[in-house]
């Protein structure tokens, strides 16, 4: 998957005073920026409330091995480890909390309620640590945040909704947590650029709201009670889709032809699901694309030659399918994968009896959302009318 890279100091006004090396947000190898040293003046009612927070956070915490907390001591927050403060923006000459930065800290504990009184934080980090519990209601009042990014982590609870009340928030990493239950719907319809949830036990289904999301880059990868299908509106995404990572997730569809329409998508990854049918000749129009993996699925027919043609197109892996013939162009991506198809000639393909018996299903239909559309049963047999036996005399 490609890496996003996005400036810290361009993340909102309040970051503008913070000069540090932009964050990697798509990587959890994020460098640790150096505090700014400030001194907090003592009638600050905004550093005084970040000092009861920041305070409430260390006593949440129940081990710290780096000691990444020990200059936590004081009223003077601006100068913690991992704690960034610039001016206000709504008055310039009052200094505030802007960022939190503890990633990769390997600290354990919970996130309390006080988080909810640092009101002008922008940037909240703390993946690769060990916190358990839910996410605090009261990140509600952070309505200034613009990314959130707690992988990494042990969370646990349902999908944190008070995230749906900030205006700002833009970047929103959860993966690898313990959080399940549904995502609603409105995550989708929320102007958000960055959405990672993959590797949680969400439950929940694709609908027709999830192309409404403007984000560039969504990764709902194992998730394995996602489900669904893929819909025919995925085509209203072209404008901003970057990357759509699905793999592992449940989904039972076709591929929609309408996935042709996301010509600035790079990364394409639908692999381990229950896709079935063609691969649609219309990815072909995707000239953007670099990464393709449909692999571990029940498509089938042939490769589009269309598909191979992408200019930019560095890997195509289709491994683990049913289809039965690829145009010589694809075997000249760079990496391509076509092991365990019924493809004629080639190496390590599936035996000729995985294939007749494929060969030998009803063939897949779906219906107008994408969904695979359930075998109608068959006719009832006509009814056998019996003569009546002769009369007996």
């Amino acid at each position: 998957m490609a890496r996003m890279r996005v400036s810290a100091a361009a993340a909102a006004a309040l970051f503008v005073a913070v000069v540090v090396a932009s964050p990697l947000l798509a990587s959890s190898q994020q460098p640790a920026m150096a505090p700014a040293a400030a001194a907090a003046p003592t009638n600050n009612s905004r550093l005084e409330k970040a000092y009861v927070a920041l305070q409430a956070l260390k006593r949440a915490i129940t081990d710290d091995p780096k000691n990444l907390t020990h200059s936590w001591c004081g009223p003077e927050v601006c100068g913690y480890f991992g704690v960034y403060c610039a001016a206000a923006p709504d008055d310039p000459c009052a200094r505030t909390v802007a960022g939190v930065d503890l990633n990769h800290g390997d600290l354990a504990g919970t996130l309390p309620e006080e988080l909810g009184l640092l009101t002008d934080l922008a940037v909240f980090h703390l993946n690769s640590n060990r916190f358990c519990g839910s996410l605090p209601d009261s990140l509600r009042n952070l309505h200034r945040l613009h990314e959130i990014d707690v992988s990494n982590n042990h969370l646990s609870g349902s999908f944190p909704s008070q995230l749906l009340c900030l205006p700002d928030l833009k970047y929103v990493d959860l993966r690898f947590n313990n959080l399940c239950g549904e995502v609603p719907a409105a995550i989708f319809e929320k102007k958000i650029d960055a959405l990672f949830i993959n590797n949680n036990n969400f439950d929940f289904k694709l609908t027709e709201s999830f192309s409404n999301s403007t984000a560039s880059v969504i990764v709902l990868a194992n998730l394995p009670k996602l489900g669904g299908c893929l819909p025919s509106s995925i085509g209203d995404m072209a404008e901003t889709l970057n990357e759509l990572v699905l793999l592992n997730s449940g989904i039972s569809s076709c591929i929609p032809p309408e996935i042709g329409k996301l010509d600035k998508l790079t990364v394409l990854d639908l692999s381990f699901n229950g896709f079935a049918g063609a691969l649609p000749e219309t990815i072909g129009h995707m000239r953007a694309l670099e990464q393709l993996n449909v692999a571990h699925n029940g498509l089938a027919g042939e490769i589009p030659d269309s598909i191979c043609a992408l200019p930019h197109l560095k890997n195509f892996t289709y491994s683990h399918n049913f289809f039965c013939g690829e145009p010589h162009r694809c075997l000249e991506v760079p990496h391509v994968d076509d092991r365990q198809n019924c493809i004629a000639g080639r190496p390590d393909q599936r035996s000729g009896e995985e294939c007749i018996a494929f060969l030998h299903r009803p063939p897949v239909h779906c219906d107008a959302h994408g969904c695979i559309a359930p075998l109608s049963p068959p006719p009832p047999p006509p009814p056998v009318h019996y003569a009546p036996p002769p009369p007996v005399y």
